[in-house]
């Protein structure tokens, strides 16, 4: 199995920039690809960015196009979210998720809130 742990989520005013992480762990040999997603109150799940674990091609919704910037340290097994022009409407929780076998995501961590104020 795969073990998720997000940190960096924090309190924001709208313009600043946060840095979240995601440490994998377990059959981190097997990762095809890792992602984030987030959900807040009422609202349903969104994608917010992909990345290839051995291949780095990454994906983006469009609503953080620009804003956002996944990324991944393959030597310590942590993916990263710089998100950066945060705006009210990206208060969530995030969660890092991991794909193991390209056919969906198979493990997911507990969350890590993000809230920014205006």
């Amino acid at each position: 199995q795969v073990q998720l742990v997000e940190s960096g989520g924090g309190l924001v005013q709208a313009g600043g920039s946060l840095r979240l992480s995601c440490a994998a762990s377990g059959r981190t040999f097997s990762i095809y690809a890792m992602g984030w997603f987030r959900q807040a109150p009422g609202k349903e799940r969104e994608f917010v960015a992909r990345i290839m674990w051995r291949r780095s091609s990454t994906y983006y919704a469009d609503s953080v196009k620009g804003r956002f910037t996944i990324s991944r340290d393959y030597a310590k097994n942590t993916v990263y979210l710089q998100m950066n022009s945060l705006k009210p409407e990206d208060t969530a929780l995030y969660y890092c998720a991991a794909d193991n076998d390209g056919q969906g995501y198979d493990y997911w961590g507990q969350g890590t809130q993000v809230t920014v104020s205006s």
